[in-house]
Protein backbone atom coordinates (compact mmCIF):
# COMPACT_ATOMS: atom_id res chain seq x y z
CA UNK A 1 0.00 0.00 0.00
CA UNK A 2 1.11 3.78 -0.88
CA UNK A 3 1.97 5.54 2.02
CA UNK A 4 2.43 9.03 1.50
CA UNK A 5 6.11 10.32 2.57
CA UNK A 6 6.23 13.87 3.97
CA UNK A 7 9.71 15.65 4.28
CA UNK A 8 11.03 17.29 7.32
CA UNK A 9 14.20 18.97 9.01
CA UNK A 10 13.22 19.20 12.81
CA UNK A 11 12.33 15.50 14.40
CA UNK A 12 9.42 14.87 16.63
CA UNK A 13 10.16 15.64 20.03
CA UNK A 14 8.44 12.68 21.34
CA UNK A 15 11.30 10.23 20.51
CA UNK A 16 9.39 6.73 21.88
CA UNK A 17 7.41 6.13 18.63
CA UNK A 18 9.66 3.23 16.52
CA UNK A 19 11.19 5.16 13.58
CA UNK A 20 12.00 3.92 10.38
CA UNK A 21 15.98 4.10 10.47
CA UNK A 22 17.89 3.75 7.19
CA UNK A 23 21.63 3.32 8.35
CA UNK A 24 24.43 2.97 5.81
CA UNK A 25 27.74 1.66 6.14
CA UNK A 26 29.59 3.64 3.60
CA UNK A 27 27.32 2.91 0.55
CA UNK A 28 25.32 -0.04 1.60
CA UNK A 29 22.22 0.01 3.74
CA UNK A 30 21.44 -1.94 7.00
CA UNK A 31 18.22 -4.26 6.58
CA UNK A 32 16.11 -7.26 8.54
CA UNK A 33 16.81 -10.19 6.01
CA UNK A 34 13.23 -12.23 6.03
CA UNK A 35 13.61 -15.20 3.19
CA UNK A 36 14.04 -13.19 0.22
CA UNK A 37 12.43 -10.03 1.76
CA UNK A 38 14.31 -7.12 3.36
CA UNK A 39 13.28 -4.50 5.81
CA UNK A 40 14.25 -1.04 7.45
CA UNK A 41 14.78 -1.39 10.99
CA UNK A 42 12.10 0.25 12.84
CA UNK A 43 13.72 1.08 16.30
CA UNK A 44 13.55 4.20 18.65
CA UNK A 45 17.36 4.81 18.13
CA UNK A 46 20.30 2.62 17.06
CA UNK A 47 21.72 1.87 20.53
CA UNK A 48 18.97 -0.41 20.71
CA UNK A 49 20.95 -2.85 18.47
CA UNK A 50 24.30 -1.86 20.01
CA UNK A 51 24.73 0.77 16.90
CA UNK A 52 25.99 3.94 17.46
CA UNK A 53 25.82 6.00 14.83
CA UNK A 54 28.76 9.18 13.70
CA UNK A 55 25.90 11.34 12.40
CA UNK A 56 22.31 11.23 11.65
CA UNK A 57 19.19 13.50 10.28
CA UNK A 58 15.87 13.49 10.55
CA UNK A 59 13.86 12.80 6.74
CA UNK A 60 10.75 13.45 7.70
CA UNK A 61 7.83 11.02 8.45
CA UNK A 62 6.03 8.16 6.43
CA UNK A 63 2.58 7.23 6.87
CA UNK A 64 2.49 8.48 10.63
CA UNK A 65 6.11 6.96 11.29
CA UNK A 66 9.45 8.87 11.92
CA UNK A 67 12.31 8.85 9.52
CA UNK A 68 15.83 9.10 10.09
CA UNK A 69 19.14 8.64 7.91
CA UNK A 70 22.34 8.11 9.48
CA UNK A 71 26.21 7.58 9.19
CA UNK A 72 27.49 4.32 11.00
CA UNK A 73 31.07 3.66 11.66
CA UNK A 74 33.23 1.20 8.83
CA UNK A 75 34.06 -1.51 11.33
CA UNK A 76 30.56 -2.28 12.88
CA UNK A 77 29.77 -5.62 14.24
CA UNK A 78 26.71 -6.32 12.16
CA UNK A 79 23.64 -7.13 14.11
CA UNK A 80 22.21 -10.59 14.39
CA UNK A 81 19.44 -11.12 11.41
CA UNK A 82 21.06 -7.84 10.08
CA UNK A 83 22.93 -7.69 6.21
CA UNK A 84 24.22 -4.82 4.13
CA UNK A 85 23.35 -4.69 1.22
CA UNK A 86 23.72 -1.88 -1.66
CA UNK A 87 20.89 -0.18 -3.24
CA UNK A 88 20.66 -1.67 -6.34
CA UNK A 89 20.89 -5.37 -4.93
CA UNK A 90 17.94 -4.08 -2.77
CA UNK A 91 15.53 -3.37 -5.49
CA UNK A 92 12.69 -5.72 -5.22
CA UNK A 93 13.41 -6.89 -2.27
CA UNK A 94 12.32 -3.98 -0.17
CA UNK A 95 8.57 -2.46 -0.32
CA UNK A 96 8.65 0.39 -3.05
CA UNK A 97 8.04 3.15 -0.74
CA UNK A 98 10.99 2.15 1.60
CA UNK A 99 13.13 1.65 -1.77
CA UNK A 100 12.25 5.38 -2.89
CA UNK A 101 12.87 6.57 0.56
CA UNK A 102 16.29 4.85 0.84
CA UNK A 103 17.89 6.55 -2.40
CA UNK A 104 16.90 10.15 -0.73
CA UNK A 105 18.55 8.56 2.83
CA UNK A 106 21.67 7.78 1.25
CA UNK A 107 22.10 11.16 -0.57
CA UNK A 108 22.02 13.12 2.54
CA UNK A 109 24.26 10.95 4.78
CA UNK A 110 26.89 11.23 2.05
CA UNK A 111 25.93 15.41 1.89
CA UNK A 112 26.35 15.05 5.62
CA UNK A 113 29.41 13.46 5.68
CA UNK A 114 30.97 15.99 2.71
CA UNK A 115 29.89 19.24 4.19
CA UNK A 116 31.31 18.94 7.90
CA UNK A 117 33.73 22.29 7.25
CA UNK A 118 33.18 24.71 4.89
CA UNK A 119 34.29 24.34 1.32
CA UNK A 120 35.58 28.41 1.61
CA UNK A 121 37.36 28.47 4.43
CA UNK A 122 37.47 25.33 6.13
CA UNK A 123 35.07 26.42 9.46
CA UNK A 124 32.96 23.82 10.63
CA UNK A 125 29.30 24.30 9.52
CA UNK A 126 26.46 24.20 11.41
CA UNK A 127 22.74 22.82 10.48
CA UNK A 128 20.13 25.30 9.67
CA UNK A 129 16.90 24.90 11.93
CA UNK A 130 14.43 25.31 9.09
CA UNK A 131 16.22 23.98 5.98
CA UNK A 132 17.95 21.13 5.07
CA UNK A 133 21.37 23.21 4.52
CA UNK A 134 24.73 23.97 6.17
CA UNK A 135 26.13 27.63 6.81
CA UNK A 136 29.49 28.63 7.53
CA UNK A 137 29.27 30.84 10.43
CA UNK A 138 32.51 32.73 9.56
CA UNK A 139 32.03 33.30 5.84
CA UNK A 140 27.85 32.77 5.71
CA UNK A 141 28.55 30.35 2.55
CA UNK A 142 25.41 27.74 2.28
CA UNK A 143 25.45 24.63 1.41
CA UNK A 144 22.40 22.33 0.26
CA UNK A 145 22.21 18.90 -0.67
CA UNK A 146 23.85 18.14 -4.36
CA UNK A 147 21.59 16.93 -7.10
CA UNK A 148 23.04 16.65 -10.75
CA UNK A 149 20.56 16.88 -13.27
CA UNK A 150 21.11 14.60 -16.32
CA UNK A 151 19.75 13.69 -19.30
CA UNK A 152 18.35 10.43 -20.78
CA UNK A 153 16.74 10.34 -24.46
CA UNK A 154 15.54 7.62 -26.18
CA UNK A 155 16.27 8.10 -30.03
CA UNK A 156 13.84 6.47 -32.60
CA UNK A 157 14.00 5.82 -36.18
CA UNK A 158 10.39 4.13 -37.62
CA UNK A 159 10.10 1.04 -35.31
CA UNK A 160 13.91 0.94 -34.58
CA UNK A 161 15.60 2.32 -31.42
CA UNK A 162 18.90 3.73 -30.48
CA UNK A 163 20.37 1.24 -28.22
CA UNK A 164 24.48 1.73 -26.51
CA UNK A 165 26.77 0.07 -24.48
CA UNK A 166 29.01 2.18 -21.93
CA UNK A 167 31.78 0.54 -20.67
CA UNK A 168 31.00 -0.23 -16.98
CA UNK A 169 27.47 -2.10 -17.85
CA UNK A 170 27.09 -5.53 -17.40
CA UNK A 171 27.97 -8.17 -20.24
CA UNK A 172 25.22 -7.92 -23.33
CA UNK A 173 23.62 -4.84 -21.17
CA UNK A 174 22.54 -2.01 -23.91
CA UNK A 175 20.90 1.17 -22.69
CA UNK A 176 19.75 4.78 -23.98
CA UNK A 177 22.21 7.72 -24.30
CA UNK A 178 22.53 9.84 -21.61
CA UNK A 179 24.66 12.65 -20.00
CA UNK A 180 25.28 15.45 -17.59
CA UNK A 181 23.71 18.98 -17.83
CA UNK A 182 26.54 21.84 -18.54
CA UNK A 183 26.85 25.32 -16.83
CA UNK A 184 24.87 27.22 -19.37
CA UNK A 185 22.83 24.81 -21.13
CA UNK A 186 19.02 23.91 -21.49
CA UNK A 187 18.50 20.43 -21.10
CA UNK A 188 17.14 20.18 -24.93
CA UNK A 189 20.68 21.71 -26.11
CA UNK A 190 22.29 19.25 -23.47
CA UNK A 191 20.52 16.29 -25.63
CA UNK A 192 21.97 17.59 -28.59
CA UNK A 193 25.21 17.77 -27.50
CA UNK A 194 25.51 14.54 -25.95
CA UNK A 195 23.95 12.55 -28.96
CA UNK A 196 26.58 14.62 -31.32
CA UNK A 197 29.34 13.73 -29.06
CA UNK A 198 28.64 10.21 -27.86
CA UNK A 199 27.53 8.34 -31.64
CA UNK A 200 27.98 11.39 -34.14
CA UNK A 201 24.24 11.49 -35.59
CA UNK A 202 21.70 14.58 -35.39
CA UNK A 203 18.20 14.36 -33.89
CA UNK A 204 15.19 16.48 -33.71
CA UNK A 205 11.56 16.45 -32.50
CA UNK A 206 12.87 16.34 -28.77
CA UNK A 207 10.00 15.69 -26.26
CA UNK A 208 9.73 15.79 -22.21
CA UNK A 209 9.40 12.21 -20.77
CA UNK A 210 9.29 12.10 -17.52
CA UNK A 211 11.93 12.84 -14.36
CA UNK A 212 13.08 9.97 -11.86
CA UNK A 213 15.72 10.19 -8.74
CA UNK A 214 18.09 8.14 -9.20
CA UNK A 215 20.64 7.74 -5.92
CA UNK A 216 23.99 6.69 -8.23
CA UNK A 217 25.26 8.82 -6.22
CA UNK A 218 23.06 12.48 -6.48
CA UNK A 219 21.54 12.56 -9.98
CA UNK A 220 17.86 13.40 -11.48
CA UNK A 221 17.82 11.61 -14.70
CA UNK A 222 15.36 14.05 -17.11
CA UNK A 223 13.96 11.79 -19.54
CA UNK A 224 13.22 12.96 -23.04
CA UNK A 225 12.27 11.32 -26.55
CA UNK A 226 13.69 12.44 -30.15
CA UNK A 227 13.61 11.37 -33.80
CA UNK A 228 16.44 10.62 -35.86
CA UNK A 229 17.51 13.65 -37.81
CA UNK A 230 20.40 12.69 -40.02
CA UNK A 231 24.11 11.40 -39.79
CA UNK A 232 25.82 7.75 -38.95
CA UNK A 233 26.48 6.31 -36.09
CA UNK A 234 30.46 7.51 -35.24
CA UNK A 235 31.31 5.55 -31.50
CA UNK A 236 32.82 7.96 -28.66
CA UNK A 237 35.53 5.32 -28.09
CA UNK A 238 36.27 6.80 -24.29
CA UNK A 239 32.26 6.67 -23.74
CA UNK A 240 30.95 3.23 -25.41
CA UNK A 241 31.97 -0.11 -26.85
CA UNK A 242 29.01 -0.36 -28.98
CA UNK A 243 25.96 1.07 -30.10
CA UNK A 244 23.39 0.32 -33.10
CA UNK A 245 19.98 0.72 -34.07
CA UNK A 246 17.59 -1.85 -33.03
CA UNK A 247 14.20 -3.67 -33.62
CA UNK A 248 11.41 -3.31 -31.00
CA UNK A 249 10.66 -6.56 -31.76
CA UNK A 250 14.30 -8.01 -31.03
CA UNK A 251 15.86 -5.99 -28.70
CA UNK A 252 19.16 -7.12 -26.59
CA UNK A 253 19.35 -6.90 -22.79
CA UNK A 254 17.90 -3.93 -21.81
CA UNK A 255 18.00 -2.03 -17.84
CA UNK A 256 15.64 -3.70 -14.98
CA UNK A 257 11.97 -1.99 -14.84
CA UNK A 258 13.62 -0.02 -11.71
CA UNK A 259 15.36 2.66 -13.88
CA UNK A 260 13.41 5.58 -16.52
CA UNK A 261 15.86 3.78 -19.14
CA UNK A 262 13.25 1.13 -19.05
CA UNK A 263 10.23 2.85 -18.28
CA UNK A 264 11.21 5.12 -21.99
CA UNK A 265 12.11 1.23 -24.17
CA UNK A 266 8.95 0.04 -22.44
CA UNK A 267 6.69 3.27 -23.73
CA UNK A 268 8.53 2.60 -27.56
CA UNK A 269 7.52 -0.83 -27.27
CA UNK A 270 3.87 -0.18 -26.56
CA UNK A 271 3.39 3.01 -28.82
CA UNK A 272 5.45 2.07 -32.10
Amino acid sequence: MHRTFTPGITPPVDRSVPAWWFAFVGKKLLVHQEGTANQIPQLTSLEEIGLTPIRTQFLGTLGDRPCYCAELPKDISTPTGMTLQGLRELYGTLDEDLFILSGRAIQIVEWNRTHQYCGYCATPTTQLPYERAKRCPNCGLVNYPRLSPAVIVLISRGEELLLARAHGFSPKMYSILAGFVEPGESLEETVVREVREEVGIEVKDIRYFGSQPWPFPNSLMIGFTATYASGEIALEPEELVDAGWFSKHNLPQIPPKLSIARKLIDWFVSTH
